[in-house]
């Protein structure tokens, strides 16, 4: 009969390790039973996940929480923002209103530290259909052309661009917004690319976040003259004399029919600036002064005769 060969383990075999196993399991329970428990509070990122396909979130959102985590002293120090974020599954929302608890289970925390309390408790949303329809841009300007001319046709290239957004908020909508052109001073049309929004929070462009704007800037359709108007010599330097031949002109003004009925003739004055001249015979371009409604279209003649002489002569 064989007999099997009993195997004996003396205890002091493997001192070396045992001896570290033990120090090491002593220093272990000596930090851990050092480090006091506390609890503190976090205001934390809530993280919306697997939004159904198809639904709409109405309203705001609560972005944060509040909760209060339980945990070794240290650990806790240790924790920065972003390592507690409360997790939402959203993969059963239906439309409607409805109410999301929140439990410990969906938070993501670091290990060692354990969540005691969330607030709030639940989260309510509210959901609707998702939509789409195509609406049309509506250009603006800012500013005033340049006197005696007006803002004709806008238009914006593409003409509509397609909006997405709960079904009730698409139904409501009936344009898109373009950033305002600046016309000011302008005698051509202008055309500017410009930025596109919506006035709706709920609503986003699904594609085109601008447009190309095109604003036709058109003569006033009134005309009004006015006859005889003198030639004001601006200018003229010290001891010399001037005269201008013809010293009368005919101004011819453009605007609308309410500004140029309401222009008194002493409002636009006609001139020729005579500065840095001196004793001479000169053909010089008339101008002249528009107030900001109406704009000077004609000056008959456009050019006179100055004869600048000395004062002593």
């Amino acid at each position: 009969m064989k007999l099997s060969k009993r195997v004996v383990t003396w205890p002091f075999d493997h001192f070396g390790l045992k001896l570290l196993s033990l120090g090491l399991a002593l220093l272990l329970w000596m930090v851990v039973s050092g480090d006091e428990t506390v609890e503190r509070g976090l205001r934390v990122p809530l993280e919306l996940q697997q939004v159904p396909a198809g639904l709409e979130l109405l309203g705001e959102v609560p972005a944060t929480v509040d909760v209060r985590v339980r945990g070794a002293s240290g650990t806790l120090k240790r924790v920065a923002a972003g390592d507690v974020i409360a997790l939402l599954d959203l993969r059963g929302a239906r439309p409607g209103r409805r109410l999301f608890p929140l439990t410990p289970d969906q938070m993501r925390v670091p290990f060692g530290v354990e969540v005691v309390q969330i607030t709030p408790a639940a989260v309510a949303m509210a959901f609707e259909a998702s939509a789409s329809r195509e609406v049309p841009i509506a250009p603006a300007v800012d500013g005033n052309p340049a006197p005696g001319y007006v803002v004709g046709a806008m238009a914006a290239e593409p003409r509509t661009v397609e909006i997405v957004g709960p079904e009730s908020a698409v139904k409501r909508a009936t344009e898109v917004l373009a950033e305002p052109v600046s016309i000011n001073g302008s005698k051509e049309p202008v055309h500017e690319t410009v930025t596109l929004g919506l006035l709706d929070p709920s609503l986003r462009l699904k594609a085109a976040r601008s447009a190309l704007v095109t604003v036709q800037i058109l003569p006033a359709p009134l005309e009004r003259t006015l006859r005889n108007r003198p030639v004001h010599l601006r200018n003229v330097g010290p001891h010399l004399e001037a005269r201008a031949v013809p010293a009368a002109v005919e101004l011819t003004l453009r605007g609308k029919r309410d500004a140029l009925n309401h222009v008194d003739a002493d409002d636009i004055l006609a001139f020729v600036d005579l500065a840095g001249l001196g004793p001479g015979d000169y053909s010089l371009t008339v101008h002249a002064d528009s107030t900001s409604d109406t704009g000077v279209a004609r000056i008959e003649p456009a050019s006179v005769q100055v004869r600048v002489t000395s004062g002593q002569d």
